[in-house]
């Protein structure tokens, strides 16, 4: 497989945009994943190759939000560790399923991943309310159970994992929305780095495609952090969304 020069200049492109999403709404992944595809790097490979790329981005929002971490170190010592074990279950999962079956699902999953975007306010009112109690320490095992399936979907494929690890945190922590969207971001991280490391010596990596990527992703983030409150996160939302139901059709009209 060759990729062009502009080819890798449009992934890059993809990366500093999915990177600002991920900082400002959620849900970049919806956007760099099915450019790799696009480019016509495989299905497997171009997961793995999205997952190493956008792991910079990931640091950034972590250190940004590293002042709402305060007093959260028990727990999120805990599930930090859950986290990287679902996290690597997942990528190893990803690499003995067969290309095939990873097709036919990728529609389905990006489907998923719209509609928790879509529904991502909703699920924040429901689950949090005007929740103001701070309570860092603490977990259930329930709770720790329900972090490690997220995380090794997240190792599988991402796209939607932060929401999905927030709408369980909501669940089963309880605390300040500001605390446990810092807490959510450092388990994304965790999980995207661990899979990452699993996908070094996978031979799945693109790895001049990864490196552009990743440059673009840690600009996209910087950037959307920056942005966070002048863009319309709603407006942003609706686009990625119309974007994701796009690329789900064209996977499923190529079977």
């Amino acid at each position: 497989m060759t990729v062009s020069a502009i080819g890798h200049a449009v992934a890059a492109l993809a990366a500093v945009a999915a990177g600002g999403i991920n900082a400002v709404a959620g849900g970049g992944s919806l956007v760099s994943f099915p450019t790799l595809v696009w480019l016509g790097v495989p299905t497997v490979s171009a997961s793995v190759t999205n997952t190493v790329a956008l792991c910079p981005g990931y640091v950034g929002g972590t250190l940004a939000q590293r002042a709402d971490l305060a007093g959260q170190r028990h727990r999120v010592r805990r599930l930090a560790a859950v986290a990287g074990a679902g996290g690597l279950a997942g990528a190893g999962l990803l690499l003995v399923s067969p290309e095939k079956l990873f097709d036919r699902l990728v529609p389905f999953l990006i489907l998923g991943a719209c509609v928790l975007l879509g529904t991502q306010d909703r699920l924040k009112r429901a689950i949090y309310g005007e929740r103001s109690g701070i309570d860092g320490a603490t977990v259930s095992w329930t709770g720790i159970g329900a972090i490690g399936a997220v995380s090794v979907y997240g190792g599988y494929f991402g796209a939607g994992l932060g929401i999905m690890l927030l709408a369980v945190l909501g669940l089963v922590c309880t605390d300040t929305l500001a605390r446990l969207n810092a807490s959510k971001q450092l388990l994304s991280a965790v999980v995207n780095w661990v899979a990452a490391a699993f996908f070094l010596v996978s031979g799945e990596v693109a790895w001049s495609l990864a490196a552009v990527m990743a440059a673009g992703s840690l600009l996209g983030g910087h950037l959307g952090g920056r942005a966070v409150g002048r863009i319309p996160a709603q407006r942003l939302r609706r686009i990625v969304i119309a974007f994701g139901i796009v690329v789900a059709a064209v996977q499923i009209a190529r079977w």
